[in-house]
Formats: C-alpha cells, structure tokens, sequence
C-alpha cells in the first residue's frame, strides 16, 4: 500500500485523485480546509468501494498561513514512515495583494512557501520510497526572469500577473533543489491542457467568476478526466524533473543562472521561515 498525500485535497482535482486512490486501495491523507468537505467526499468513495474510506486520513489546515504548513509537515512526520506520492495541488486565488495575519503575501505564502517546507521538509520521508514523486500544479513555463529577488513578497508593484508568473518560475526551481537532495525523485511541474471545473475557490472579481462559470460548464473538463495524466505520472514515476500540461510534456525553462537562482531563493525563503 502505498501513501499519497494531497494538498487540497477535498475539491477539484485533489479530491478526484483522493477518490481514485482511495478506491484503488492506497492510503491517501487529504489536507485541506473543510471536514465537511472531505465526508462528503468519504460518502462518495465509500458508495463505490465500501472499504475504502478506512485508509483515508483528513489534516484541516489552512496552507496560506506558514505555522499550519509547519504543523501539517510535523503531523505527517510524526505518523508516517514513508511518503511516496506528493501533490501539491491546494488552490485559493486571489486578484489583489493580501496580506496574512503573519505578515506574509497570502499568495506567496499559499502557492509557494508552503510548497517550499513540504518538499523540503518532507525529503527524508519522500526519500523512504523506492519511487517517490512530487506532482505540483504550478503551471510551467514561467520566464526565466520573473522572480523580483529584491520584493519576494510583492511589497511593490503587486498584479495578479507578475505574482502568478513569480509563483509557477519559484515551483520549477524548487525543483532543483529536490531533485539535488534526492536524485532518486520525480519532480513533476503539472498543469491542465484546459480549464477543469471545480468550485473556484478565492477572492476575485464578478467578471473572472462569471467566465470561470460559463467557460466551465461550456468547455472545462471534469476533475475525473482531468487527473488522468497525474495517475499515469504517479503510477509511473520517473526520476528527475520534467514538466507538462495535461499529457504532453513541456521543455523546463532553462535561465542562465538557474541553479544559482535555485540557491538564492532557497537562502531568501529560509531568512524569513
């Protein structure tokens, strides 16, 4: 039986692979913010595979915030041996800049820094597998220069575009340094050929949340269709980094100084972790 552990796991995308996994017989450990949410979820696998729900483990956290990342990492730590299948797929959008009660950017905080203490804090656990792999649904192809090493936080100058760019450019680097710790690692950078319906969790404006509707019910994919590719990715992992959108692979983007970059932000984050 293997572990496989979702962030946001209780809507869209993480709750179809927790349903499948479940269902397949593996042991899946949701994390996300509403226990509601997951039984509904647990119903739903157990009205298919009625034995499911027992190898299912629930984590409420709310991934924005660094001390709830912090506590989910030591909670996993603590009752789990071996991790062999991470996914990174907690989502809350946000249109303006918002900061935490912390003092963080929520988005940078959510998208990138909780991201940052899973996969390294996670590394010896990941490392018990005989074939870990990492899947994040950072969308890849971000440019080489899009991260303001100078303004992580966005302090200055914040638009929804420069801070989605910056989150997905950080994810591949992060890359990096997973795959420098454990060579032995798959680290997959994910991101859907087309829009996938869910319930758009986040704060945004009507218009972004009328065409999320309209183009979702229209031409977006079901989560179960959608994590397809993810299953084939986590069922046969390969080591090294790579990235995708839906089946087709993706070239990594490829800077002039990436593993400079790669250490750089590494040594920013852990200043202000």
């Amino acid at each position: 039986m293997r572990t496989i552990v979702v962030t946001g796991g209780t809507d869209g995308m993480g709750a179809a692979l927790a349903r499948h996994y479940l269902a397949a017989g593996e042991r899946v450990v949701v994390i996300g913010r509403s226990r509601a949410k997951f039984d509904a979820l647990l119903a739903d696998t157990a009205s298919q595979s009625p034995s499911a729900p027992s190898s299912a483990e629930f984590i409420a956290a709310d991934l924005s915030l660094v001390e709830e990342s912090r506590r989910v990492v030591d909670q996993l730590k603590e009752h789990h041996e071996r991790i062999d299948a991470l996914v990174l797929a907690a989502s809350f959008i946000r249109q303006r800049r918002h900061p935490t009660p912390e003092g963080h950017e929520a988005s940078w905080s959510l998208f990138f820094l909780s991201k940052y203490l899973f996969v390294t804090q996670l590394a010896d656990l990941l490392r018990a597998s005989d074939r870990p792999v990492i899947v994040n649904t950072a969308v890849p192809g971000a440019r080489a220069g899009a991260i303001d090493f100078d303004d992580l936080e966005m302090v200055d100058g914040f638009t929804f575009k420069r801070s989605n760019a910056q989150q997905r450019r950080a994810n591949e680097l992060l890359g990096i340094l997973a795959t420098d710790q454990n060579p032995d690692l798959g680290y997959v950078t994910w991101g859907p050929t087309r829009l996938v319906r869910s319930s758009f969790a986040g704060e945004v404006g009507t218009g972004m949340k009328v065409a999320a509707a309209v183009l979702g019910s229209l031409a977006g994919q079901r989560p179960d269709d959608a994590i397809q590719p993810i299953i084939s990715i986590i069922d046969t992992p390969k080591p090294g980094r790579a990235a995708y959108r839906g089946t087709r692979t993706r070239p990594l983007t490829v800077g002039a100084h990436d593993e400079d970059d790669a250490a750089r932000l590494a040594s920013a984050v852990e200043e202000v972790l």
